[in-house]
């Protein structure tokens, strides 16, 4: 597994793929929340809170992940690589593990220097020092939990096809529905029915975000995540 898991670092970060993916997630939410003036503005909100970001973040996500993990499987199954892989002395789970914990690692570094953002508000803060860091650190645990789902799902859809861009739109429209689509649904319905919304993962990331971080939040990301790797190892296996 940690074979997999350097070959994946290096890949990234031996090509511009790495530095690249975390420069335009870094600048793209730059600009939304310190440069364009509108609703996701810090500057212009008037409260000491990271609202914008984590509100921002996660529709990032959608498709920042996906353009990660697209490439997981599909170079593999394109270059019959994929074979050679069966052949080594290691299990499916341990690359498939590996895979998804180079594009997680990524995902991280990448949230890593918004923790300038939480210092930059605690400084502009009237009193200094006035933020919710209670819900603050929710939501970095949600944020994480939302990208080892979205992870996971990149890399099920890498496996279905050879086509990069196949594996990339199928993964954007999945991890959208995964993440919206249920919330979407039950407000289609008269009766509101919450046990639809609560089907989806931006449910559970708001709960998180409130700064109480609830077990049955933990076991649904977990089992989400769990569930996409399982049915790639599926995949894999009569691949």
């Amino acid at each position: 597994m940690l074979a997999i898991l350097k070959k994946e670092l290096n890949l990234f970060f031996a090509s511009p793929i790495g530095y690249l993916v975390i420069a335009i997630f870094l600048i793209i939410n730059g600009l939304f929340l310190w440069i364009f003036k509108g609703d996701y503005n810090i500057l212009n909100a008037g409260f000491a809170d990271l609202n914008s970001f984590f509100f921002i973040t996660p529709w990032f996500f959608i498709f920042l992940i996906p353009a990660i993990t697209m490439r997981s499987f599909t170079d593999e199954i394109k270059l019959g690589t994929i074979e050679i892989l069966k052949t080594k002395p290691i299990t499916s789970w341990q690359i498939i593990i590996g895979k998804y914990l180079g594009a997680f690692i990524l995902i991280i570094i990448a949230l890593v220097p918004t923790i300038t953002y939480v210092i930059t508000i605690i400084k502009l803060g009237n009193p200094v020092g006035n933020l919710d860091l209670g819900s603050t650190l929710g939501s970095y645990f949600g944020l994480l939990f939302i990208a080892s789902a979205f992870t996971s799902i990149g890399l099920f859809t890498s496996i279905l096809s050879n086509n990069q861009i196949v594996a990339f739109i199928i993964g954007v429209a999945l991890s959208f529905f995964m993440f919206y689509g249920f919330e979407a649904i039950a407000e289609l319905n008269i009766t509101q029915n919450m046990a639809i919304e609560n089907l989806g993962l931006n449910a559970h990331f708001k709960s998180i975000s409130r700064g109480v971080i609830d077990t049955k939040d933990i076991i649904y990301f977990i089992s989400v995540t769990f569930f996409f790797l399982f049915i790639t190892k599926l995949k894999f296996d009569k691949q």
